[in-house]
């Protein structure tokens, strides 16, 4: 882009001001010239062009008649060239342009239009050179930012060293990563995430100051994060696009590095999950590796298990890092794990118990306001002295959540105390019995639906759950009553339990009660 007034400057020219235009036209970007003696250039000029004319369309058009013709094309302004035969630029032609509101120029006859193209081509050579200058310059520190580990905030801050914008870094699960003169509050942080869970991702949003511009940034081929210019995109100028699009690839380093090393923290956090399931034997490794994330092995450690209600899928993207970020915000050292169906934290925790219940329901409402439209659940196991006790404690959290995934209503918090009675009992009793009694009454229906294909396991899980209702697990299960009644007279065949008896009822609901605690 050049200006009038940049060509003003440019002495070798030797321009007049004849007509300046209306206030700031002087310095409104221009394209490029546009040299042509047409009396109507309109279909030609491109909006924004310098017109450059020697007046030879006067038998033609009028003077009045011309300028019309260039403002309509919304042409930038005019300069008109003297030559031997005109030594003076129409009275008429200054008239029109005046009252047009276009700027005019003259050019002397020793001056030939080529001079100009040559001067705005060097000018946007030096603008250029200066752009791809910048370009380096804010390369190698944002380079340096990143290595340094300053992060999200070290690039924000190298952007706003040049230019002055309010920007923010959100990640699609609305984390706010750094700032940088702006404020973003829940909701808006939502809105971001929104619009980055798009195909394709929003390029521009309405916040509550008005138009946003969104710069994707990925990490590995997906939309990770996104960083936001709290101005519209036709209110940033082309170099400030270009620092944006810069600046979001180094963004792509930092959410890459970021995503590792919570990947490598996540699979060393199952793994614990692993060690402390299996018993005795590594009781060790879970004391060592409870350390390694800042938890005391020594002392009380509780354990919260979190998922979504009324859904079987796997947990959603995210929720691992936002229930980690919510104990950190909490300053409660835990090791948060993200399971295929719950995620699992296991806290230091020195205070009541009854405390634990409130931080849960904290936890809930963190995490409602981050996934609207979920319902979140946690469940809650007794408070282990030491690593060495958590087994149990980890089991009762998980089966308290998973109670709560399945069920219709109620609290979103609870504990494993006040589950059924029958959890209660069922914790008494040693494992290993448990899961041999589980094992070998459902071994006959597991078998046969393996060998055929069939459905029985889910018809009495879905029988049981619907309170032994006919016509409710029909529906449920998208069948006639009497291809239920012939599935549960197939269970009891197999199993010698009759559902429509309460003992057998009871010795079928255990054993699929223990198997979700295994």
């Amino acid at each position: 882009m050049f200006t009038l007034g940049s060509l003003l400057e440019d002495a070798s020219l030797g321009l007049r001001l004849l007509v300046p235009g209306p206030p700031g036209a002087l310095d409104e970007p221009l394209v490029w010239v546009h040299n042509t003696e047409l009396p109507d250039p309109f279909p030609y000029v491109r909006e924004h062009e310098l017109v450059l004319t020697n007046g030879l369309w006067a038998g033609q058009a009028t003077p009045a008649e011309f300028v019309a013709n260039v403002r309509r094309a919304r042409a930038g302004g005019i300069v008109f060239g003297l030559r031997a035969e005109v030594r003076r630029t129409p009275d008429e032609l200054v008239k029109a342009c005046e009252e047009a509101g276009l700027p005019l120029l003259e050019i002397s006859v020793e001056v030939p239009f080529t001079a100009i193209s040559h001067a705005v081509a060097a000018l946007y050579t030096d603008q250029r050179q200066q752009t791809l200058v910048g370009m380096v310059r804010r390369g190698d520190a944002l380079a340096t930012a990143i290595s340094r580990g300053a992060g999200a905030s070290g690039v924000l801050r190298v952007l706003t060293r040049d230019h002055d914008l309010p920007l923010v870094v959100v990640d699609r699960t609305g984390r706010l990563l750094a700032a940088a003169g702006a404020e973003l509050d829940d909701e808006q942080l939502l809105i971001v995430a929104a619009g980055l869970a798009r195909r394709p991702p929003a390029l521009e949003l309405r916040l509550r100051a008005g138009l946003a511009a969104l710069y994707p940034v990925g990490a590995v081929g997906d939309v990770d994060a996104a960083l936001v210019c709290l101005r519209p995109l036709s209110a940033l100028t082309s170099v400030e696009r270009e620092a944006l699009e810069q600046a979001a690839k180094f963004l792509s380093l930092e959410v890459a590095k970021q995503q590792a090393v919570q990947a490598i923290e996540l699979r060393f956090a199952s793994e614990l999950l692993e060690m402390v399931l299996s018993g005795g034997r590594r009781a060790g490794e879970v004391a060592e590796r409870l350390r390694a994330f800042g938890v005391d092995p020594t002392g009380p450690l509780a354990v919260c298990a979190m998922a979504f209600a009324d859904e079987d899928g796997p947990t959603l993207h995210g929720l691992a890092e936002v229930v980690g970020d919510f104990f950190a915000n909490e300053g409660v050292p835990s090791v948060v794990a993200g399971g295929t169906q719950d995620v699992v934290a296991v806290l230091t925790w020195r205070q009541p118990e009854g405390e634990l219940s409130r931080l849960a329901e904290r936890l809930v409402q963190s995490v409602d306001g981050r996934f609207p439209g979920r319902r979140p659940v946690a469940g809650l196991g007794a408070i282990a002295p030491h690593a060495a006790e958590l087994r149990q404690p980890l089991m009762q959290a998980r089966e308290a959540c998973r109670v709560l995934r399945r069920s219709r209503g109620g609290p979103p918090v609870r504990s494993f105390v006040e589950l059924g009675t029958h959890r209660l009992l069922l914790g008494l009793v040693d494992p290993g019995t448990l899961r041999g009694f589980s094992r070998d009454l459902l071994a006959p229906v597991r078998e046969h639906d393996a060998r055929r294909g069939g459905d029985l396991e889910q018809t009495l899980r879905t029988f049981l759950d619907q309170d032994g209702h006919w016509a409710a697990t029909a529906a449920a299960l998208h069948i006639h009553v009497n291809t239920l009644r012939n599935r549960l007279t197939k269970i009891a065949e197999l199993t010698g339990r009759d559902v429509s008896r309460t003992e057998d009822r009871v010795d079928l609901f255990l054993a699929l009660s223990i198997d979700a605690m295994s």
